[in-house]
């Protein structure tokens, strides 16, 4: 067996397709928190509108939604293009999950940068790396509106 065919026998299988997909989100969202936190964001905490913000939580901000994008897009063209959801509802409903996913991420990483006092890069991947499973079968039961099983005779 080839190294193509082995390439194009993952590539059909759904479950590969998302850990690509979310894989290349979560490193846009990795490298632009890790430069947002070092190099944009180098004072402790920003007055935004009569709140203080700390830089890990704003560069959060900032870098959950750039990948979220990305994720988006490539869950809409190569992870679950066979839905037929209007784009629009998939955008929406991708979305709405993705706000719940950041106020969880965002309770995960103050809990480790506050509590736990892990460095706020690294309690980032490990915030985003907690909550990952979850977002398979939400995204696919809700921003997608697909069965979690397939059509007997398709590949999952």
């Amino acid at each position: 067996m080839s190294g193509n065919s082995i390439f194009q026998q993952l590539m059909r299988n759904q479950i590969f397709r998302f850990v690509i997909s979310a894989g290349t989100g979560f490193l846009v969202d990795i490298i632009a928190y890790y430069v947002l936190y070092n190099f944009v964001f180098t004072a402790h905490s920003y007055q935004i509108i009569n709140h203080s913000v700390s830089n890990y939580l704003l560069s959060l901000i900032i870098s959950f939604f750039m990948g979220v994008l990305v994720n988006f897009l490539i869950n809409r063209f190569l992870v679950f293009s066979e839905s037929t959801l209007a784009p629009y509802k998939q955008a929406i409903r991708f979305f709405s999950v993705a706000i719940i996913g950041f106020f969880a991420n965002m309770l995960v990483l103050k809990f480790m940068v506050t509590i736990v006092h892990l460095y706020p890069p690294v309690a980032r991947i490990a915030a985003a790396l907690s909550l990952f499973f979850a977002s398979f079968f939400v995204h696919k039961l809700f921003s997608f509106n697909l069965k979690l099983r397939p059509n007997a005779g398709e590949n999952n």
